[in-house]
């Protein structure tokens, strides 16, 4: 896998804010491609001056929601058997699909919004909403307003690296953090940081569902 995504780095890393785009959405569609590979680097590119990090947080945003569109399309047209059928070329079990229908059921519309926030879930909620035929602009929102707060979390990540390790560190060694084995202290440093990102995530998506559970069940009370 590593050297799969070294090859899309190096492929189209060069594009610029284009390929942030690209590689977004392909974090966001079938292909498990880990986002931290790119808006990380593109926080570090912000801090280095190479890149406005507005433009680099919009695209990564606009990529990722083109992904879940994509993804949501494709469960909408060819349905379950083919997502299924054809899932295991791009990694993806039929277990996969009967946990993210699951979750999409008992959670809803709110689920599109908190599965953007949760690894390994995210690249796959599209599916169920897809299936579900759930309203696309609410989708659209949704899956934007979830994307958007990760991708914002890791690009300041990024710039924060660029902030705290200055000149010691360049671009090859970020992108190293999430492809390579032996990591340096640096390294090591830069993925606590994302591993506490992730936990903060994941513990802001228990609170939403479970404020979301209570305002529901007030509601229904009533």
């Amino acid at each position: 896998m590593s050297d799969i995504i070294n090859f899309i780095v190096s492929t189209i890393g060069e594009l610029g804010y284009m390929g942030i785009f690209f590689m977004m959405f392909l974090e966001s569609s079938f292909f498990p491609f880990p986002s931290e590979v790119v808006m990380i680097p593109a926080g570090y590119l912000a801090y280095k001056g190479d890149m406005n990090i507005y433009i680099a947080i919009f695209m990564g945003i606009l990529g990722s929601l083109t992904g879940a569109l994509f993804n949501y399309v494709l469960a909408l047209k060819f349905g379950r058997a083919f997502i299924v059928k054809f899932g295991k070329y791009f990694f993806f079990k039929e277990n996969t699909m009967k946990n993210m229908e699951i979750f999409f059921k008992k959670h809803g519309e709110i689920s599109t919004f908190v599965g953007r926030l949760i690894p390994a879930v995210r690249q796959y909620i599209s599916l169920p909403a897809g299936l579900a035929k759930m309203n696309i602009l609410k989708f659209s929102f949704y899956t934007s307003l979830g994307a958007g707060i990760w991708v914002i979390i890791l690009t300041i990540i990024g710039y924060y690296v660029g902030a705290i390790f200055s000149d010691g560190i360049n671009i090859s060694d970020v992108i190293a953090t999430f492809t390579a084995k032996d990591l340096t202290q640096q390294e090591l440093q830069i993925k606590s940081y994302v591993t506490q990102a992730v936990i903060f995530t994941l513990i802001s998506a228990i609170i939403v569902v479970g404020i979301y559970i209570a305002y529901k069940t007030r509601l229904f009370k009533k």
